[in-house]
């Protein structure tokens, strides 16, 4: 397999995490207000949400910057993909032992972000070469 057929799926992963990051961070950056409605649920100060709204779009952005970089990107992969999976199982673990609103507000994310977190995992192992030694080692 060539350095670019096993680097492919991890930039389709790096696109698929910027995107969900990115929405959910101008969502919640912008129009908190909104997103609170969206879920059905109760008001909250919109500077709560603000602030992870404005780190999700870094990472957003992040994810771009790495996306056209891969080399020697291991640690900030492993940041993305662990992201996703603590906050899918933090999802997950409010459908199961919160009170939340809509069930699908919290239902289709936690899975979206499970999903993101397992495909940008195995996509980094498929690509460790270039994300630990660069292009040239």
């Amino acid at each position: 397999m060539t350095q670019k057929n096993k680097t492919q799926l991890l930039k389709v992963s790096l696109i698929i995490f910027a995107v969900i990051t990115l929405v959910y961070g101008v969502g919640y950056l912008l129009f908190p207000q909104f997103m609170i409605k969206l879920s059905g649920g109760v008001e909250v100060s919109s500077a709560w949400l603000r602030w992870p709204g404005g780190t999700l779009v870094a990472l957003g952005i992040g994810a771009i910057l790495v996306y056209n970089d891969l080399e020697k990107q291991n640690t900030l992969i492993i940041t993305f993909a662990l992201g996703m999976l603590l906050t899918g199982l933090a999802l997950l673990y409010s459908l199961f032992f919160d009170s939340i609103a809509k069930t699908w507000f919290a239902a289709i994310p936690a899975i979206v972000s499970l999903i993101s977190s397992a495909l940008l995992w195995y996509a980094r192992s498929q690509a460790k070469h270039i994300l630990k030694k660069g292009k040239s080692d």
